[in-house]
């Protein structure tokens, strides 16, 4: 395909893993079953996938609790009372909250890489969770014997371990999810917060190569929960100019859901470098309905008016069940967006002659 299309890492988990990952949480499934019910999802979902016509593929978060949390697992240094995220909608995620050092991964993103390859065909795209959002596990009190600064250094490196195993693993891309940037802008209005993060962030991506940081993304969306949002409110133009200070390769923009599309893509454009590739949002997960692959199309010939074709790519606006517990989209729904995005996307580049 002329023009690049992604997806934005989670699918919905079919109904038997959600048992049987709740099942082996009430100690009622060994984790022999939980994973062999894992290997089905993850095949069943990079099938499906193909089936679309996707270029590339994930593993459809298939195995992660959450998009966020999973190198939580298994660790006994946490709290349950944290930072917590309120929704649009009025429903609520609560992070943990660290108790003591040193902080360590508990899972790494190239566990469910490795477990992926072995069912595609095409290459492999890995979603990670952006060190800066894990910052936010550290209390705003400090834990005694372990600072602030041992943490963020601790989890840069931890963070870095993740990336670099994916892409020695294989990963086609890699995906830092950045939901949490139009966030930070709700929490802390003087950006203090967004640029603590981007430092952080930068502090990792600048440990790569500029081939490396080629094949490293970030993902930017303002939630996507429960067919709700918690910063659509914050404005678009307030993130842009500061997120394109990462040092990535590629940018995954949400602008199917929002609100002034054409203001984003000029701030996108004249923030942006001609070395960094926009891959637009042309896909509405929490919007029930499935566009048409003439929607898309649309969407992709208004974004070359702002963004060289040769620097475009499409993507989702975000992923479909980033929590495990999220149903509120279904795995058929999900498929049919994921195809009109496929389909509109191959549409626009025929239209534009490429």
């Amino acid at each position: 395909m002329s023009i690049p299309t992604e997806l934005m890492g989670s699918i919905p988990r079919p109904q038997y893993l959600i048992d049987g990952m709740a099942a082996h949480a009430a100690g009622r499934l060994s984790l022999a079953d939980l994973t062999r019910l894992q290997d089905r999802a993850v095949s069943e979902t990079i099938s499906r996938l193909e089936a679309t016509g996707s270029p590339v593929v994930t593993d459809g978060d298939q195995c992660k609790p959450s998009a966020y949390t999973y190198p939580l697992t298994g660790l006994r240094n946490l709290a349950p009372d944290g930072v917590t995220i309120s929704y649009a909608d009025g429903h609520t995620r609560q992070l943990p909250r660290l108790v003591s050092g040193p902080f360590r991964y508990g899972t790494f993103a190239q566990t469910y890489l490795h477990a992926a390859v072995k069912f595609a065909s095409r290459p492999v795209t890995q979603t990670v969770v952006a060190p800066s959002f894990l910052s936010l596990l550290y209390p705003s009190s400090a834990i005694s014997g372990y600072s602030r600064e041992a943490f963020l250094s601790d989890l840069a490196n931890e963070s870095e371990k993740e990336i670099r195993g994916c892409l020695e693993e294989g990963a086609a891309s890699v995906q830092l999810d950045y939901g949490h940037g139009r966030l930070s802008l709700k929490l802390s209005p003087s950006k203090e917060l967004l640029r603590g993060f981007i430092a952080l962030d930068n502090e990792v991506l600048g440990r790569f190569s500029a081939a490396d940081r080629a094949r490293i993304g970030v993902h930017t969306y303002p939630g996507a929960d429960q067919d709700s949002a918690h910063s659509l409110d914050v404005d678009y133009t307030e993130l842009l100019p500061e997120f394109f200070r990462l040092k990535a390769g590629a940018f995954y923009l949400q602008m199917a859901s929002e609100p002034d599309p054409a203001q984003a893509l000029k701030i996108a454009r004249d923030c942006s470098t001609d070395d960094q590739r926009l891959f637009i949002g042309v896909i509405d997960p929490i919007d029930p309905r499935v566009e048409t692959a003439e929607e898309v199309a649309e969407r992709v010939l208004e974004a070359t008016s702002y963004i060289p074709v040769h620097r475009l790519g499409t993507c989702d606006d975000a992923g479909f069940s980033p929590y495990a517990d999220d149903t509120s989209t279904s795995r058929e729904i999900a498929f049919a967006k994921i195809e009109a995005r496929v389909r509109g996307t191959r549409m626009a580049a025929e239209t534009l002659g490429l």
